[in-house]
Parts: C-alpha cells; structure tokens; sequence
C-alpha cells in the first residue's frame, strides 16, 4: 500500500478503508479480489472492510446474478470530529472516483 523508498517513511494519507472506498467508487463492479492488489491489502482484509463501509452505510451491495455490484452512498458523512458536517462525495471527486449515486456507469450516447 506504501512505497517506503517516498520520504516520509512508509505510511500513507488515507487509512485502508478509505483506499477501499476510492476503488469502489471508481469500480463499482470490481470483485475483492480485483480490489486487493489495487490497494495493497489481502483479500480477507478488503472483505472485512467492505463490511464495515457496508454496515456503517457507506456502500450497499447488490447481487446481480453471481456478481456483486456496490453503490457508494457519496452524502455519508467522515466519522471523524475534525471533518464532522463533510460528505465523503466531494473527496471522492478530488480523487477521481466521483462516479454517480447508481452502481452502473455512465454511458455517452455520442
């Protein structure tokens, strides 16, 4: 998940869940193990984090078949004092990962 060889050491600004969180916004589709490598955690890891965004309401999961879709929920609020009132939207954003409220993509009908 770091790369030790950056100054600063080898820790980086978000935590795992909010790595997690990143990806899934901007792959609604990707499976655990898609995940995993993506954010450097192993798979057990990705899973118990997902459950926890999952029960705190920050993603809800959809089975479709055999798959499993997720949405993020964008107006959850950080559960830190220190950003209390913000969304997660807006950082989701600022990362690149604004997606949409639906789990399906947008499609560009040009």
């Amino acid at each position: 998940m770091s790369e030790p060889h950056h100054a600063g050491g080898s820790w980086t600004l978000l935590t795992g869940h909010g790595h997690v969180l990143v990806e899934i916004a901007r792959n609604p589709e990707a499976r655990i193990r898609d995940i995993s490598p993506v954010v450097g955690l192993t798979e057990r890891s990705v899973q118990a984090i997902v459950a926890d965004l999952e029960a705190a309401g920050y993603l809800t999961r959809t089975r479709i078949g055999r798959r499993v879709v997720y949405t993020v929920n964008r107006d959850s609020l950080f559960r830190h004092t220190a950003q209390e009132g913000h969304r997660v939207g807006p950082l989701l954003d600022l990362l690149g990962a604004g997606g949409t409220d639906t789990a399906a993509p947008e499609q560009d009908d040009e």
